[in-house]
């Protein structure tokens, strides 16, 4: 790893350990419960509760009214089906709506429905070009709102499996509503408003102007052109059109949220949403904070701060190792490439690593702290192109998304994945021992593993069931940019990133088709709904339970041990599902090199 990686990864480590800690306890006291029914006091009660108390009296929400997790679980797929139609309805009908000045039509059917369903599950998937198919109500009315609300979703039903552990015999896990506004309104929307600020200081872009005109330097270039006779001819270019918009305020909580999705269609790449190290270090901080700041709002919600701990360590050690291992790979370079024995090609191997489809302001090594972040956090933001990565540096971002994305995973879908696993990781010791598993005090039965089963199965089945179908479809195959092992790379690492709601591609694929549109938007909904409401199922089974007093035979879930148990349990898991398919893509690419 570089002089340059290594100075980056110990500067995020610094901020996110001053950072993290404090807004983990702040985010405990936002989603605790007062005995007596409703929210607790929190901090900012004086600004926040008259503007909660007008929302629920508009949505005629009861906010002392709990809800049993069946409940809990309509109320979400209700607010998800409002979220999916009213986008869709948004992209349809965009080109008759105000705040579009560069005209930007409506968008056809398939592909309205994968986009609505895309920013409704917090995957921010996009088949298009932002600043060539979206206006700007659009981004603003429809993407924007759906950034904090998906995330604002997927944060309140972490919050609600919590409840389902540290509660005794109760029969509620907490209100959706209630934890979802709480959660936009005190979390998401005031760091979210700062960063922006902050990054429109450092130079992001933030206006309501469509394309500004501008006369390049170079005069010399010629394209051609189609007259109105439909006649070609070859005409001189100087001028540029510039595309403008409100940019930082999208960019602030795609990050924040681990949403993902671009104003450009350059992502991270592109300047005006990126255009130096310092927003570049500003957003993969905002990646990382929820995720790492939700165990320790785990800690304290179950009263045990050590078992946030551990979660915390597992989560950190696959990530770090997950940087260290694609900034070698990149920062190494193509060794194809250095076998040429061109003098000038193994300068820059030497000096840049793997420079193809990097933007040369940051290089290999941020690249590779960026890209690990995003795939780790189901954020699906880029700031290099992940189809010109290495075989084995490809594989780096795929295999985090199969991991389930817990390292340290999405707003909530990472303290929400690896919690199941934990759950599996102490079946699997109580199965050792010949002793009734516990997690907490929890006894953990036929009912929950059942659930936990459905959980790790449903991602991966939508991920390799579709992957196989486009690699042998004639229709999807069509799509793909290049044949052999990393064709099948493509295919594999686009339905990994729809299955684990993540965003990012492989882009060197066509997926505006129907086949990946609808496929894609499936996968998705997959990767979100048939997770998440297991998920809830395993909270409500166990906010039934009282708690096992702690005994001899009871196996320590704040230790050492168990940090390394869960850490395999994660890793065996991805590999016995995955690695076959690894084995015909990536991995047999990288040896061919």
């Amino acid at each position: 790893m570089s002089a340059q990686g290594i100075f980056q990864l110990v500067l995020l480590v610094v901020v996110l350990a001053l950072t993290a800690p404090p807004l983990g306890r702040y985010m405990a006291r936002v989603y605790a419960h007062d005995p007596e029914g409703g929210p607790a006091p929190a901090p900012g009660d004086r600004v926040f509760l008259p503007v909660e108390r007008l929302i629920y009296r508009l949505l005629r929400v009861d906010p002392e009214r709990e809800q049993r997790w069946n409940v809990y679980a309509v109320s979400l797929l209700a607010f998800s089906f409002f979220s999916v139609l009213l986008t869709y309805v948004i992209l349809r009908v965009q080109g008759a709506l105000p705040v579009n000045p560069t005209d930007m039509p409506g968008m056809a059917a398939h592909g309205a429905w994968n986009a609505a369903v895309s920013f409704t599950t917090n995957t921010n998937w996009q088949w298009f070009s932002g600043e060539q198919a979206i206006s700007h109500l659009t981004q603003m009315v429809g993407f924007t709102v759906q950034n904090f609300v998906s995330a604002a979703a997927g944060m309140a039903v972490a919050v609600a499996i919590v409840r389902g552990i540290a509660r005794r015999q109760g029969r509620t896990l907490g209100n959706f509503w209630v934890d979802l506004v709480r959660g936009t309104l005190r979390i998401l929307l005031p760091i979210s408003f700062v960063a922006a600020v902050l990054i429109v200081g450092l130079g992001v872009t933030q206006n309501l102007h469509g394309d500004t005109t501008a006369t390049t330097v170079d005069r010399t270039v010629t394209a051609t052109v189609v007259d109105a006779d439909g006649k070609e001819h070859t005409d001189r270019v100087d001028t540029q059109e510039i595309p403008g918009g409100p940019v930082a305020s999208q960019v602030a909580i795609r990050n924040l949220g681990t949403n993902g999705g671009g104003f450009y269609n350059a992502n991270a790449a592109h300047p005006f949403e990126n255009p130096n190290g310092w927003t570049n270090l500003v957003g993969v901080w905002m990646l990382l904070l929820i995720p790492f700041a939700f165990p320790f709002a785990f800690g304290r919600m179950v009263g045990q701060p050590r078992q946030g701990l551990v979660l915390l360590g597992v989560m950190a050690l696959l990530l770090t190792v997950s940087i260290v291992l694609m900034s070698a790979v990149e920062t190494g370079g193509n060794p194809a490439v250095s076998d040429l024995g061109v003098s000038q090609a193994s300068s820059a191997q030497t000096v840049g690593g793997n420079l193809e489809g990097k933007e040369v302001r940051y290089g290999a090594a941020t690249c590779s702290l960026y890209g690990a972040a995003s795939t780790g956090t189901s954020t699906g933001s880029v700031n290099c192109m992940h189809d010109s990565l290495t075989p084995a540096g490809g594989a780096v971002p795929m295999v985090l998304m199969q991991l389930g994305e817990v390292s340290p995973g999405g707003v909530g879908s990472g303290l929400i994945g690896i919690l199941i696993n934990a759950l599996l990781a102490v079946f699997i010791a109580g199965l050792m021992v010949g002793r009734t598993p516990e997690y907490l005090g929890k006894k953990i039965q036929a009912a929950e593993m059942k659930l936990v089963v459905l959980y790790i199965v449903a991602m991966p089945v939508a991920v390799l069931v579709f992957a196989a179908v486009s690699v042998v479809l004639p229709t999807a195959v069509s799509s793909l940019a290049n044949p052999g092992p990393h064709g099948l790379s493509e295919a594999l690492y686009n339905f990994a990133s729809a299955g684990n709601n993540n965003g990012s591609a492989f882009a060197g694929m066509s997926t505006g088709t129907d086949w990946y549109t609808i496929t894609q938007g499936v996968a998705m909904l997959i990767g979100r709904f048939l997770l998440v409401i297991p998920a809830l199922a395993i909270g409500g089974s166990l906010v039934r339970k009282n708690k096992v007093p702690v005994t001899v035979g009871t196996f320590p879930t704040d230790s050492p041990l168990f940090f390394g148990l869960l850490t395999g349990v994660i890793i065996i898991v991805a590999g016995l599902t995955f690695f076959p398919a690894l084995a015909l893509g990536p991995i047999v690419e990288q040896l061919s090199l």
